[in-house]
């Protein structure tokens, strides 16, 4: 009996600390971000036109110039048009779900601050580590980029100056040491310490020469355009011995929908407008309109090259690497050729400014929330800029231009900003099913006890509710759930299917269909789920859920296309971000010190949306003195 007593209250024990680590894990997971309207110690210098100017500097890199032609040479011919149009309403749909949270969530940090406020500080953290390394790769390869492009123009006598008396000999890293990158870097981190108005005004006055250039390249190829290059005859590839259809689709359909996976990259980069929502005036007028707007000028701009270059040669005679400039060389006008390189240079410029911007900021934000080293939130007192996050970015991206061989790291980018798009989607469908008053103030229902026959019908929202309620949020909840996995699956499935779903579909419908019909129910009945209101927000997205739906389709869709060794490498950097988190970013998170601080003062803990209190517990002397105004004005959104 002694051992059957004693083996049954070691049971219960061990039972007991499964139970306490799974809440603890729980209330760590969905722990959220209360908002305050506390004044930002970053100075608000920005208007509509410079953030509007900051977005499209960022995404008309070098790719304004090449894109085009290398999609219309591989995949689309003259399609590349639907191609770029089919990528423009991808975008939209993602940046339509930016503007929405920039207009409820003003604040630095983009979509790491929208996953912590809506989803949890687990996946705000692993948003933001991504983002990190999204945006420091990001400034490295463009940098290379400019270097690589100065370095042709130089008749690559930098390129064989460094290999011949400094040469590395190193497998993965570069070939030399780049310090023409490592300069460049360190001039614009600089410009970017020095004040963010400041960066501005050269980001505006680059971006402006930019346009002009893709203007004086646009007009130029709609004079010697040549409408009949869109009704070819079919063409054989010599390379490959195909033979493709001619006229307007020469690769069919497939082409069309493989080109616009490759034209969607080229509209990335707007979402470094959000990262500087605490440094621009009326942010949540002012964010939203200028994603919409940056995002009309770039769709402007792709559609009218790829109008103009498609016309000027034929698709198969366009160069892959510098289709603009080698077209305008072999028609002898030289004038417009250099016009066009030098132009690539400002590109390039604006590019690397609109990818150095954003991750000082992520930096800033997540050390402002106990996330990373407080260090980084430190904000200097007379540029008022977080100068600290600044270097450092800047150091970290310097080293990895300096000596490391991007063109395998280069696809990590693609993860951090299809996760953040993707997130940011979700968010949107959470937040907006989602019970606002369930969050301290009296229940939107009556006193009704919510049980299975009520929690099944409120998936159909069976009783009509006209606002959200506690049980209605939780129905959502599971549906947002259900079309995530759904999708996924669906996206894996379209994946394995690849060419075969256009060469011999059959083999494929019955699998497809099983996905497919389930997805489009669960999205209806979403659609039936009464709405938060949102009339206090300067924007919110349309057609909810339909495009945050198809917003997520396509996000998902290209990151399982990625690579295995690009998702091997992102899990290695996870890996270390799960280090950190545990080791420091979790007894330092604000929102829970102050939680503690809450039961400490007596005061009950905020309960978070899903009804779980917060609290983690555990001993801090050192909130003994922490003053309880720091809570007054923080709310779950």
């Amino acid at each position: 009996m002694t051992v059957t007593a004693t083996g049954t209250r070691t049971e219960s024990a061990a039972r007991r600390y499964l139970k306490m680590a799974a809440k603890g894990l729980w209330g760590m997971a969905s722990r959220r971000k209360r908002m305050s309207e506390d004044s930002s110690p970053l100075a608000r210098v920005l208007n509509l036109v410079d953030l509007t100017l900051l977005g499209v500097g960022s995404t008309l890199g070098l790719g304004v110039y090449v894109l085009a032609g290398q999609v219309a040479n591989e995949m689309a011919g003259p399609g590349v048009l639907i191609s770029f149009l089919l990528a423009a309403v991808s975008s939209f749909f993602a940046g339509l779900c930016y503007a929405e949270f920039a207009s409820r969530v003003p604040k630095a940090g983009s979509a790491y601050v929208y996953a912590y406020v809506a989803v949890g500080e687990v996946a705000a953290f692993i948003i933001g580590w991504t983002l990190i390394l999204e945006y420091a790769i990001g400034t490295a390869s463009v940098t290379r980029g400019v270097s690589t492009y100065v370095d042709k123009l130089a008749d690559y006598r930098i390129s064989n100056w460094f290999t011949e008396h400094l040469p590395l000999n190193t497998p993965t890293l570069a070939a030399y040491p780049d310090f023409f990158s490592f300069g460049i870097i360190v001039l614009m981190t600089g410009l970017l310490a020095f004040g963010v108005k400041e960066s501005s005004v050269v980001n505006n006055i680059l971006t402006f020469l930019n346009l002009g250039t893709a203007t004086v390249a646009v007009v130029t190829s709609a004079i010697y355009a040549n409408p009949s290059n869109w009704a070819l005859a079919p063409h054989t590839n010599t390379d490959t011995g195909k033979t493709d259809l001619g006229g307007f689709l020469p690769y069919g359909v497939k082409g069309i929908v493989e080109g616009a996976g490759t034209c969607f990259f080229g509209f990335v980069g707007f979402d470094c407008i959000a990262t500087t929502s605490e440094e621009a005036k009326n942010p949540r007028r002012n964010i939203p309109w200028a994603i919409v707007l940056s995002l009309s000028i770039i769709t402007i701009t792709y559609c009218s090259i790829a109008i103009v270059l498609t016309m000027l040669l034929p698709y198969y005679e366009l160069d892959r690497a510098a289709p603009f400039t080698e077209a305008f060389k072999g028609m002898q006008l030289m004038a417009v050729m250099w016009i066009v390189s030098v132009g690539a240079i400002f590109a390039l410029t604006t590019s690397l400014l609109g990818t150095m911007i954003p991750l000082p900021r992520i930096m800033y934000a997540m050390a402002q929330d106990g996330l990373l080293f407080s260090i980084f939130a430190r904000v200097d007192g007379w540029t008022k800029t977080p100068l600290i996050a600044t270097v450092v970015a800047g150091g970290l991206s310097g080293v990895l231009a300096l000596i490391f061989d991007l063109d395998q790291l280069i696809e990590m980018m693609s993860i951090g900003t299809l996760l953040a798009y993707t997130v940011v989607c979700m968010c949107v469908l959470i937040l907006r099913y989602t019970d606002t008053r369930s969050r301290g103030s009296p229940p939107n229902e009556k006193s009704e006890p919510i049980t299975f026959t009520r929690s099944v019908g409120a998936l159909v929202n069976l009783e009509r509710a006209a606002t959200p309620s506690k049980l209605t949020t939780g129905a959502a909840g599971v549906l947002v759930f259900a079309e995530i996995l759904l999708t996924l699956a669906l996206c894996v499935l379209l994946k394995l299917a690849g060419n075969d779903l256009y060469d011999d579909p059959k083999p494929w419908l019955g699998s497809l269909l099983a996905l497919l019909v389930p997805l489009i129910v669960v999205v209806l009945m979403l659609g039936q789920q009464p709405k938060a209101n949102v009339s206090q927000l300067a924007f919110s997205v349309p057609g909810l859920p339909y495009i945050p739906a198809l917003s997520l389709f396509l996000n998902l869709y290209l990151m399982v296309n990625l690579k295995v060794e690009t998702w091997v490498r992102f899990l290695v950097w996870m890996l270390i971000g799960t280090v950190l988190y545990f080791s420091y970013s979790l007894r330092h998170s604000t929102e829970r010190l102050l939680e503690i601080a809450e039961k400490k003062r007596g005061a009950a803990a905020p309960t978070a949306p899903n009804g779980v209190s917060n609290g983690s517990g555990g001993a801090h002397p050192e909130l003994n003195d922490l003053p309880m105004s720091v809570l007054e004005g923080r709310t779950y959104l």
